[in-house]
């Protein structure tokens, strides 16, 4: 029941950003100022309720989303906290150009008062210029 429960979280905050309807976005997340995401973008890391809100409004106005495609998930459940883990493929239009985005997320969820609600968000893009099996390249360093 919990699982289910916590992978609705995943197609209901899906279904919000396609929509772009940043109230049912913000409705995945904790009410409080007590919330985190960090995006893929170099400056995207905001904390509160205000600073989430305007990284989706940015989000939104910059593409359209189509679908969220999931892959692999995995959930790991303490007391009322979970740990979602998930790799997806977010289908969108940029700058009239159709993409298929890679993605990979890290979500912190609580529970409470009988609802999955999301306290932080990390998404991050595998580096293209490690090979399978590196951990290092040259090219991320600064």
């Amino acid at each position: 029941m919990e699982l289910k429960a916590i992978k609705n979280t995943l197609e209901a905050y899906a279904n919000a950003y396609c929509s772009k309807d940043i109230d049912a976005m913000m409705l995945v997340f904790d009410n409080s100022d007590n919330i985190s995401v960090i995006g893929t973008g170099a400056d995207e890391y905001c904390v509160g309720q205000e600073e989430v809100r305007e990284l989706f409004l940015r989000n939104f106005k910059e593409a359209t989303t189509h679908q969220f495609e999931w892959n692999w998930i995995d959930v790991r459940l303490s007391n009322n906290h979970a740990i979602v883990s998930v790799t997806l493929l977010i289908h969108l239009t940029y700058q009239n150009t159709s993409l298929k985005v890679p993605i990979r997320w890290t979500v912190v969820l609580k529970k409470e008062n009988g609802r999955w609600l999301w306290i932080h968000r990390n998404a991050s893009v595998a580096a293209s210029n490690q090979d399978e099996g590196q951990a290092y390249s040259k090219e991320n360093s600064l």
